[in-house]
Formats: C-alpha cells, sequence, structure tokens
C-alpha cells in the first residue's frame, strides 16, 4: 500500500494507492508499507531512485544499512512493533531521505508510525522538511519505546511480588495453583526479556542512524536539525541504559524465581527420600516373616501376627523421629 502526503495551502492531503509522476515529485513523504512491484516502480521512475528490496532490507553489515547514492541516503535500521497485540517482533524499516522527499519502506506498522501517520494530517508544519519529518518520527518511536519500557517494568514488579509473595505463602496456597503462578511468572519474565532485546535492538539502530546522519557534513540536515539529533541521542542513550537495567533485573528475578522452584522439588524429592527409608525396615520385617520356611518358631506364637505388625511400625517411626532430630524434616 503507498500513501503520498502533500502539504498544499496549509493542509496536509494525503492521497492512497499510485498518482500521477507529478504528485509523487511534489510529495513531501511517501510511505510504502508492504510495497507491490508496481508501486515501487512508480516511485523509482518518478524520482530516478533505486528502491531497497526487502531481501536487501534484512542485511545486517552496515554498509547495507545505512549509505549514501549521489544526493540520496539509505537508513535501515529494526523497529519493535505489536507489543499491545501480544505478537510483538522486530521489522526493518529503510528511510531514503534526498532534499525532495522522505521515502519509507516498511512491512510492519509499529504503533508510533500510525499515531505518527494521523498527527501528519493534523499537523503539515511536519512535513516541511524531509529531515524534519524522519527526526520527528524518531522522536514517537523514542516516546513509545519510553512506554514500552515503563509498562515492561511494571510487568516484572508484579512478576517478582507474585513469586516473592508465593514463596512466602507457600503453605497457605494448593500446590497447584503455586505452580501455575510460578508458571506465569516464568512467561512473563521471558517477554520481559525479549521486549527489552528488542526495544534494545531498536534503540542502537536509531543510534547508528542518528550519528550517520548527524556526520554527514555536506548534506542537506538543518542546522535546527542538529539540535534535535543531539537531544534524540541523548534520550536513546539513558532508554539503552534503561533497558539493560531491565534486561539484567530480569534475568536476576528468572535465577530466583527457578531457584525457588528447585527448593520446592527439592522438598518433594526429600519427603519421597525419606518416605522410602522409613519403609525399607517394615518391609524387610514383612520379607522375613512372609518366607515359609517349615522350622520357623514364630508362625506357632498365637501373638506371632500383632507382634509383627508393632515392629514394622517401631522400625516406620524409628527413622522418622531419627530424621527430625537432625533437622532434615
Amino acid at each position: 500500500m503507498m500513501m503520498t502526503y502533500t502539504v498544499r495551502e496549509g493542509r496536509t492531503v494525503r492521497h492512497e494507492g499510485i498518482p500521477d509522476a507529478e504528485v509523487l515529485r511534489e510529495a513531501a513523504w511517501i510511505d510504502l508499507l508492504t510495497p507491490t512491484r508496481e508501486e515501487a516502480r512508480a516511485v523509482q521512475d518518478a524520482l530516478a531512485l533505486e528502491m531497497p528490496t526487502r531481501e536487501e532490507m534484512q542485511e545486517i553489515e552496515s554498509s547495507s544499512r545505512l549509505y549514501r547514492e549521489d544526493d540520496t541516503l539509505f537508513l535501515t535500521a529494526p523497529f519493535l512493533y505489536g507489543v499491545d497485540e501480544g505478537e510483538f517482533g522486530s521489522t526493518a524499516i529503510t528511510f531514503v531521505i534526498n532534499a525532495r522527499c522522505l521515502i519509507t519502506v516498511r512491512y510492519a506498522t509499529p504503533k508510533a508510525f500510525a499515531v505518527f501517520n494521523a498527527r501528519v494530517l493534523r499537523t503539515p508544519a511536519l512535513l516541511t522538511s524531509p529531515d524534519g519529518t524522519m527526526l520527528a518520527q524518531f522522536e514517537h518511536v523514542v516516546d513509545r519505546l519510553a512506554d514500552v519500557l515503563e509498562r515492561v517494568g511494571a510487568d516484572m514488579d508484579r512478576a517478582s511480588r507474585s513469586a516473592f509473595g508465593n514463596a512466602h505463602s507457600q503453605k497457605k496456597v494448593k500446590v497447584k495453583a503455586r505452580d501455575a503462578q510460578m508458571k506465569d511468572v516464568l512467561i512473563a519474565l521471558g517477554q520481559v526479556g525479549e521486549v527489552t532485546s528488542r526495544a534494545n535492538e531498536t534503540l542502537l539502530g536509531l543510534t547508528r542512524i542518528l550519528t550517520y546522519v548527524g556526520a554527514e557534513k555536506d548534506f542537506f540536515v538543518r542546522k535546527e536539525s542538529k539540535t534535535t539529533i543531539k537531544t534524540l541521542m541523548r534520550d536513546v542513550r539513558s532508554l539503552v541504559e534503561h533497558a539493560a537495567f531491565l534486561n539484567n533485573k530480569a534475568n536476576f528475578l528468572l535465577d530466583a524465581v527457578l531457584g525457588i522452584i528447585n527448593i520446592d522439588q527439592n522438598g518433594i524429592i526429600k519427603t519421597f527420600t525419606v518416605a522410602s527409608v522409613a519403609l525399607m525396615p517394615p518391609t524387610l520385617v514383612a520379607s522375613i516373616y512372609g518366607m515359609n520356611f517349615q522350622s520357623m518358631p514364630e508362625l506357632n506364637w498365637s501373638f506371632g501376627y500383632p507382634a509383627a505388625l508393632l515392629v514394622m511400625v517401631v522400625s516406620a517411626v524409628l527413622p522418622i523421629l531419627y530424621f527430625k532430630r537432625k533437622g532434615w524434616l
């Protein structure tokens, strides 16, 4: 899908679909979402640009993600998307920027982009220059990532309270319910780690783009955009540090939860071990008197049966008392 944004008479005009070549040349921003061959060819013919393919956008080497051709910059970075839907991931988005317009090529819609698309219609000033439009999009991305990291931190705090609260009150909670809660905690911590890792990947991609654009001395980035770049760099740097803190905290909580689970499992195994040891003497007694030899004097005792039962009970109780005295129970 192609969306073209043009400023006319102080208003933002959006056109969906493939417009005329003249409209493409006048556009301030061309947004390509999962572009077809016809859409990509129309942009290439109208603006004399070679649009990157999806395979080229997914290459990881820096020279393939950040490069310049004549008077046009091609900037690619991974962006986090789908956090609200619970099916999050990273998608590569390419920003093609020159003195005339900004072109974005993407195959998913992060929420920051959806919000920016709606805001552009209300605020035509965001389309006054290609570099200003791109940096305004980056500001929305950074704000969105800050909200995501705040939410992730809150989710991690709830998971922490649930895990340690269950550990303190495990005698009052049924085993099945406690296991289900621990499973939910592990899933929550796993999602926290995944989201923070992908958010950090997005922030590092933004850092590379901002550094690359800021280093273009002879490029058409305006002076006021230089200040915006420095502000964005500071914000991105602080979010990178916060994401690293959340990731380390998630790893610590994950180790702690796994330790609690191991303690519970060790308690269960210890109980089975004590039960096995306590039942060994009664089993021995029962095995001895279960032998049908002819010359067994106890077989003729009138009180032999209750005596054997008493011996088995005593032989089972004595190990349990010994374990309790040692503090093993």
